[in-house]
């Protein structure tokens, strides 16, 4: 590796200077160094390396040139005030999190609207009055304090929750007191990809957690050697026993569960993103029991549903890419022994649970749900009606309970929470909020086109009812594609607007992505990734060929993985598309394995450190795949300082890149956000202000009429 001397601090600052929205953008000059390396005999330049040292002052007045150049620009476009306040008055209206019961008590989520986050409640019965058992909105002002994660004992007494920081995936780990609203003395730190498994009689909890970081790493430091702990309620961190852990295994991690019958400590093993998985278990009954290997050959994916004694019922794509249900009984692991209760259907199970003593099955079909139930035998009992076609979860309880709850949304329809009566197999709406919108006005269809190679992809279309197909409609296509991520029908406040300026929005269900199982997720990875790219350029041409909109009018979006969507498709054909929002983007193919987690997501992708693989990736990483001279849409890219999983750094290096190369008036922007992270935990008025500034980029770059009111 080859690396030019130079003072960064020096080189990298520079002139931002920004003039109006209809004139010529005038970027920072992002300092260029001569680092290249050797792949497998190819050598690659990286000049934008430096960008990867987030602790660097070169790289944060970098951040801060960028911020300036992009903040004035959106700051500046016509209508965007009016933009925010629609957004602001569509935010504001409640919303529930799904219902659940532990002992005598009820818990669930709300947010009265424009609440940063949601708030934790506690209730004694249905049509009583609920108490406030955490607010997050009080651990901080500017409401960059997320509730991360939480469980709540079987008795219902105790609720042990993570909270994350300015978007970090790394999460503290306290207890409170279901009763006094009081928190204990229990801190659990460097907890990462982890629940807490409580005993059945509230003692204590497992979870995982790595080493702590070495000092300027936490952020982007390689997280490897998970480990599995258990924690006594009233002891120090310290003190805590460790469960399990594999020190010839750095890639494994380690989630736990404890069965309903208090007996059985479950552990998965999982590798990286793969949906191969390991189990093992311990018999809690057994003081220093032995962990027991069960399912070590890691030849599929194994999610535990529950037991009978010592009968586990597994939910599996074993033989089964649509996924089955087993039976293994552990006193007679061996496979001649295995039984299969629910056999592989055309539809893809997707989540399993023991209710009224029966499995309430949620299937896929072409991208929404079917909730079906069944005997614990296997055999077939009936279809849950639900509300339309749209996206249901929950039903979530113990074995003998016969009460539940689900939520259920549609592209036009708010997450409504439903209660359902296993026994009549009844739903009656719990909670259905209430949003400053005329759905009625909307339609929604389900359409197929093959993609370059012939396969047949649906996509979801919503726009208003009339619309004319003349080719002039500004669209937003979305895409996902990969980690067997199913993509289907949700509500979301942003895209209300956009439909409400008279905008078409397309969101195309990419291979990669788990709608079909585990073969339709494999096409989609490694050295057939490109499929995914191939299937959203045919959304975008179908979209053309079929005159809901032209070129000039199509924008492009994904986040995280479907950043890299983003990115990649923008490259191979910039002239496709007339606006592009790559989000918190997997840009650098090469290198998005040497941070934070980032080594775990080659299960999909590959690696550079493989010949062939490297080849497949160089074919398409959007960092490397820019050229000079080449007019790309207008793009505004963003992206988080505190993003752990996708480090900002890929944004960073794209958009330096980017602006470059770039030809032309279209404006190429990276809107870094300061104390936010990969997305999850993002405060609501964070969400607006982020929202606001991608719709008025659309809006200017599409072409269409500035907002003056609704």
């Amino acid at each position: 590796m080859l690396i030019r001397n130079l003072s960064f601090a020096a080189a990298a600052m520079l002139a931002a200077g920004c003039v109006s929205p209809s004139g010529k953008l005038s970027y920072p000059v992002t300092a260029k160094t001569n680092v290249v390396e050797d792949y497998h005999g190819t050598t690659v330049a990286d000049p934008y390396r430096w960008l990867e040292d987030d602790n660097s002052p070169a790289t944060k007045a970098w951040v801060e040139a960028e911020n300036q150049v992009t903040f004035a620009y959106l700051h500046a476009l016509p209508g965007r005030d009016t933009l925010r306040a629609r957004l602001t008055k569509l935010w504001n209206y409640e919303r529930y999190g799904t219902p659940f019961k532990a002992g005598n008590r009820y818990f669930y989520s709300r947010n009265d609207g424009l609440q940063n986050q949601s708030v934790f409640y506690t209730l004694t019965s249905l049509d009583a009055e609920p108490r406030v058992l955490l607010d997050p909105n009080k651990l901080s002002a500017d409401g960059t304090v997320a509730l991360a994660g939480m469980a709540v004992s079987d008795d219902g007494n105790w609720l042990a929750y993570g909270l994350a920081t300015a978007g970090s995936d790394w999460e503290e780990w306290r207890v409170r007191e279901v009763r006094t609203g009081q928190d204990t003395t229990d801190r659990l730190q460097w907890v990462k990809f982890s629940s807490a498994a409580w005993l059945k009689d509230g003692s204590g909890f497992f979870y995982s957690r790595y080493n702590a970081p070495k000092l300027g790493d936490t952020l982007k430091g390689l997280n490897k050697f998970h480990k599995l702990y258990f924690h006594k309620l009233g002891t120090e961190q310290s003190a805590d026993p460790l469960v399990y852990e594999r020190t010839d295994r750095p890639d494994w991690g380690f989630g736990a569960s404890v069965t309903e019958d208090g007996r059985y400590l479950i552990i998965t093993a999982s590798q990286g993103t793969d949906q191969k998985n390991r189990v093992l278990y311990r018999d809690l009954s057994q003081p220093n029991a032995p962990v027991v290997e069960l399912l070590m050959d890691f030849d599929a994916s194994y999610n535990f549903i529950g037991n009978d004694g010592p009968r586990f019922w597994f939910k599996t794509d074993l033989n089964a890419p649509r996924s089955r249900v087993i039976a293994i009984e552990v006193t007679r692991p061996e496979r001649t022994n295995w039984q299969e209760l629910i056999t592989q259907s055309a539809d893809t199970l997707q989540s399993i649970s023991v209710l009224n003593n029966q499995f309430v099955a949620s299937y896929l079909k072409d991208a929404h749900t079917l909730v079906k139930v069944f005997n614990l035998d296997g055999s077939f009992v009936r279809d849950v009606a639900l509300p339309g076609l749209g996206t249901a979860g929950g039903f979530g309880g113990k074995p003998a309970d016969t009460e539940s709850f689900y939520s259920f949304t549609s592209f036009t329809t708010p997450g409504t929470i439903y209660r359902y009566e296993a026994t009549t197999s009844t739903s009656t709406v719990f909670r259905a909020p209430k949003v400053d919108f005329n759905a009625s006005a909307y339609e929604t269809q389900q359409i197929f086109y093959p993609s370059k190679d012939g396969t047949r992809i649906p996509m979801f279309l919503i726009y208003k009812k009339g619309l004319k197909l003349d080719g002039h409609n500004p669209t937003l296509l979305y895409g996902y594609g990969g980690f067997n991520i199913s993509l289907t029908p949700s509500f979301s406040v942003g895209r209300v607007a956009w439909l409400e300026r008279g905008g078409v929005y397309a969101l195309a269900n990419l291979r990669g992505g788990g709608e079909y199982g585990e073969d339709w997720h494999q096409a989609g990875t490694k050295l057939r990734k490109q499929n995914v790219f191939d299937d959203f350029i045919g959304a975008a041409e179908w979209l053309i060929a079929n005159h809901y909109t032209s070129s000039k009018k199509l924008a492009i979006q994904g986040g995280s993985n479907g950043g890299l969507l983003i990115g990649a498709c923008m490259t191979q054909r910039p002239e496709l598309f007339g606006a592009a929002l790559p989000a918190v983007g997997v840009m650098d193919m090469l290198r998005f394995h040497k941070f934070t987690i980032g080594w775990a997501w080659a299960s999909d992708y590959g690696s550079s450190d493989n010949a062939d693989e490297f080849k497949a990736l160089y074919a398409y990483s959007p960092y490397h795949n820019l050229k000079p001279g080449v007019a790309y849409p207008a793009t505004l890219i963003t992206t988080g300082d505190h993003d752990d999983r996708v480090v900002p750094a890929h944004s960073f290096k794209f958009a330096a890149r980017l602006q470059e190369f770039n030809t032309g008036k279209n404006p190429v922007l990276i809107r870094i956000e300061t104390k936010a992270g990969h997305g999850a935990g993002k405060p609501t008025s964070k969400l607006i202000e982020e929202k606001t500034d991608e719709l008025s980029f659309l809006v200017k770059a599409l072409g269409m009429k500035p907002p003056g009111n609704w």
